[in-house]
């Protein structure tokens, strides 16, 4: 493997760059984008506890802020539920924006990362090409030898980029889907908040 990654040449530092960094967001976006974490089933339940008891205290109101993304939006919409129902709405849209810009965090540069993988491979196949002509017109056509390296250098590039490319797009995908399946739950929960809290449903 080291002999691969090194007949690949120097481009194979930034794709090796690229795939490291591809990782890292990766699981840390699995990590974070978890259900779990992002949309918790005991919240809703909890709050609704609190506001039947009148204990939706500014401390209160502070802990369902920091417990999660959509206790940021339900908080937001808790803090106005004094006011009408559109001033309500238009706070937890307030919120709900900031958190899925966050939802969203680093998966644009995992987007560029999947673009910019396969085009390292291509200017990798470029220098090995040109270094493949160079020999031939040194050397001639008769000695395989010189052009054995820049012929390597061409295809190992080459399938370093698609190795690193076609995973990151999948997971780009991936998680820009769970992403939308997490904020239409997000909206979901916060209009039975806008609800409940303006007699137009029951718990």
């Amino acid at each position: 493997m080291l002999e691969l990654f090194q007949a690949g040449g120097w481009v194979m530092y930034p794709i090796l760059a690229c795939s490291i960094a591809a990782m890292a967001i990766v699981l840390e976006r699995l990590w974070s984008l978890r259900r779990s974490r992002v949309v918790p089933d005991d919240l809703l339940p909890s709050v609704w506890e609190m506001y039947r008891r009148h204990q939706l205290t500014p401390a209160r109101i502070d802990e369902i802020r920091a417990g999660s993304p959509l206790g940021r939006i339900i908080a937001a919409g808790i803090v106005n539920r004094e006011h009408s129902r559109e001033v309500m709405k238009e706070a937890l849209e307030e919120a709900g924006r900031q958190v899925v810009h966050e939802l969203e965090r680093y998966l644009n540069m995992l987007g560029t990362i999947g673009v910019i993988s396969p085009l390292l491979g291509l200017y990798g196949t470029v220098l090995g090409m040109i270094q493949t002509f160079t020999a031939i017109t040194t050397a001639g056509i008769g000695n395989a030898a010189p052009l054995a390296g820049g012929i390597a250098t061409a295809l190992i590039t080459t399938a370093a980029g698609l190795t690193v490319a076609i995973p990151t797009i999948l997971f780009y995908h991936f998680l820009i889907g769970r992403v939308d399946s997490l904020v239409i739950l997000m909206e979901e929960e916060a209009l039975k908040v806008v609800e409940v809290m303006h007699g137009e449903r029951e718990r």
